[in-house]
């Protein structure tokens, strides 16, 4: 055992504000001074975390808007729209993800809500990201602000175990992004992403091998991640409550009554996860929708519309340099009944233009046939089947197309050199896209 193996001991413990090692259940640290010292028999074991950020695209805006920094704060826009983030603060009145507006202004009249600006929001995620990958290549982007590490094997790298190397990755993404993650400690995925859940914000949680089967036991099945409402409905129908309930049953009888749902309850249920950890995780989709403030029936409405999510969409694919084999067009009725209509294209798209001829044909179709009379509520427009852009020559039977691309590549070129409203196509002044 090396003398760095001796520094951290397991008897001991860590403290969150520096990174030392405080020497066994000791509860200040000697080196700082804080009182925030976290123990745990397997501190040092462990290798697998899961990253998140607090709040995240609230936060960005309370560290660029100060004034807002105690004030509830919902990131959404109109009354017919949903909620995209929340603030702690606004939580606590009961406001939620995805929670339609009107419903988190009634909790929170006197939220601040602010239009989502997910441009900053992806620039803020990669540099977090980046910071990750200078400790390990070994990152998987869940999503824009969250990730799993695989921190086996840096030890020798850092020369602190990879405990430390977190609490060391809190302190620097508050320092150079201003804003807060919390951590998860465990050795597998499904235990670490369920451990960064338990100590929000700006917390550090750990769950290891010892502990696991009895902390998950008398939890709920909902408890674990990817269990919703229907799902926990079926299992309490048939005697499932807790985790421990399925435990009881064979794998064999969680197939065959619940399907490979059943199967991965069962394997969770008993902390079994051997998924590893996958850098450069594939992106499915790039998509924008919008919901508007009234219902609209009006083709000439919808069509601008349509136009105004195929151009953020087309904006997103190529800040990514991706492109689409498949085009989605999504709408959702006065109802809440959502539609999708999809059209594979014979080479990648990632132009506006492209994205937006696929997809008018198929709202046009909906607007005169089974949904004719309709009004909608959202219409979105998505690219899948990503891969690298290949040019987006478009349609040859469209004298014109050529000519549109040519320009919009002239725009996208203006746009970025002046800025984004630097350049107004005639399209977007139109009461309705030239088809």
């Amino acid at each position: 055992m090396t003398v760095m193996d001796n520094k951290w001991s397991t008897s001991g413990g860590l403290c969150r504000d520096c990174g030392a090692s405080v020497v066994g259940s000791g509860a200040v640290c000697t080196a700082c001074g804080s009182h925030k010292i976290l123990h745990h028999p397997e501190l040092f074991n462990l290798s697998i975390a899961h990253v998140d950020c607090d709040a995240f695209f609230a936060s960005v805006e309370k560290r660029d808007n100060p004034a807002l920094a105690d004030k509830p704060v919902i990131i959404g826009g109109g009354k017919r729209g949903v909620v995209a983030a929340a603030c702690y603060n606004a939580r606590v009145y009961g406001v939620r993800s995805a929670m339609p507006m009107f419903q988190a202004l009634k909790a929170c009249p006197h939220a601040v809500v602010i239009k989502s600006s997910m441009a900053n929001y992806a620039y803020e995620g990669k540099r977090i990201k980046n910071i990750m990958r200078e400790l390990t290549p070994m990152v998987q982007s869940l999503s824009i602000d969250e990730a799993f590490l695989d921190l086996t094997g840096t030890e020798r790298l850092h020369g602190t175990p990879p405990a430390v190397t977190l609490v060391k990755l809190q302190k620097r993404i508050f320092e150079e992004v201003g804003v807060t993650v919390s951590v998860g400690l465990s050795y597998n995925k499904f235990l670490a992403k369920t451990a960064s859940d338990l100590d929000k914000p700006h917390g550090f949680a750990v769950i290891g091998r010892a502990e696991a089967l009895g902390f998950l036991a008398q939890k709920p099945v909902g408890f674990i991640f990817g269990v919703g409402p229907a799902f926990t409905r079926s299992l309490k129908k048939a005697g499932i409550i807790t985790i421990a309930d399925v435990r009881k049953r064979s794998d064999r009888n969680m197939m065959k009554q619940f399907g490979e749902a059943g199967l991965r309850l069962a394997k969770l249920a008993r902390a079994e996860d051997f998924r590893p950890v996958k850098p450069g995780s594939i992106r499915k989709s790039i998509s924008t929708e919008i919901t508007f403030n009234q219902d609209i029936g009006d083709e000439t409405e919808l069509t601008d519309k349509l136009w105004q999510v195929c151009v953020k969409t087309a904006d997103r694919a190529k800040a990514k340099n991706m492109a689409g084999r498949v085009v989605t067009l999504k709408l959702k009725t006065r109802d809440f009944k959502s539609l999708t209509r999809r059209r594979t294209l014979p080479e990648p798209a990632q132009l506006a233009d492209t994205i937006f001829h696929t997809c008018l044909p198929l709202l046009l179709a909906e607007i005169n046939g089974k949904s004719r009379g309709q009004k909608f509520r959202l219409i979105g427009a998505g690219l899948s089947c990503l891969c690298d852009p290949t040019g987006d020559s478009g349609d040859l039977l469209d004298p014109k197309a050529t000519l549109r691309r040519r320009a919009e590549r002239a725009s996208d070129i203006a746009r970025k050199k002046f800025g984004k409203d630097a350049v107004v196509t005639g399209r977007s002044l139109q009461k309705k896209p030239p088809l």
